[in-house]
């Protein structure tokens, strides 16, 4: 199998060679499917909040008489089924969060950047070309990398030039590399890095975490968990 590429887009010629153990990674839909619901319900504020029958600032002396009006028996009017009465069952302020282990979120994001690359919408960006903050250009280099959709650029920093001309294109996105989850990855109908966002891209979907030592740890200081 051929090693992953990655086209420069606009007038620059070349490809970047792509880590094979990240952009070959076979897709794995639950994984992914888990990862990407879980970013999603992250970033949700969680803040709604509704009344209940009981928080209802409202009188409570009974509607009417119990017997004698030909009416149904009413009591108090902060009861869910009348207006202006509490909501039953209605959300509260709460936490979306949902654990996902971090092997498994690498794994999801190498699954989701590998089908970019399996399908051909990976494209590589020269930020160093952008001596001035230039939409027409940004637009230019982006001419040709496809139709519909969205298209996810990104960086690193130190390239904040590039971000600034592509930032204000339409259908188009740009984050840093440090800041892409799997969900925008796979929002993305096509994805455009340059070299070093790449290069950190692939980082994030392989490195361990980093394991905090104590000082009566035989271990030396600062040593990846395996």
């Amino acid at each position: 199998m051929a090693a992953p590429q990655a086209t420069y887009l606009g007038k620059k010629s070349g490809k970047v060679a792509l880590d094979a153990a990240v952009f070959g990674e076979s897709f794995h839909e639950p994984l992914v499917h888990r990862a990407v619901t879980a970013e999603l319900n992250a970033r949700r504020r969680g803040t709604a909040s509704t009344l209940s029958r009981g928080q209802v600032a409202m009188t409570g002396a009974k509607a009417w008489r119990q017997k004698g009006t030909g009416r149904a028996r009413a009591g108090a009017l902060s009861s869910p089924q009348r207006t202006g009465g509490g909501v039953a069952f209605g959300p509260k302020p709460r936490s979306y969060t949902v654990k996902v282990n971090r092997k498994e979120r690498r794994r999801a994001l190498r699954a989701a950047l590998s089908m970019h690359s399996e399908r051909g919408s990976l494209g590589a960006l020269d930020a160093s070309s952008f001596s001035a903050p230039s939409t027409k250009q940004a637009a230019e280099v982006l001419e040709g990398f496809g139709e519909g959709g969205h298209v996810l650029v990104v960086l690193v920093d130190g390239e904040d030039t590039a971000a600034l001309s592509f930032r204000n294109l339409p259908r188009v996105r740009v984050l840093r590399a440090r800041d892409v989850g799997v969900a925008d990855v796979i929002g993305a109908a096509r994805l455009a890095a340059s070299p070093g966002a790449f290069e950190e891209l692939a980082t994030l979907a392989t490195a361990p975490a980093v394991r905090v030592v104590g000082s009566n740890d035989s271990s030396p200081a600062g040593s990846e968990a395996a």
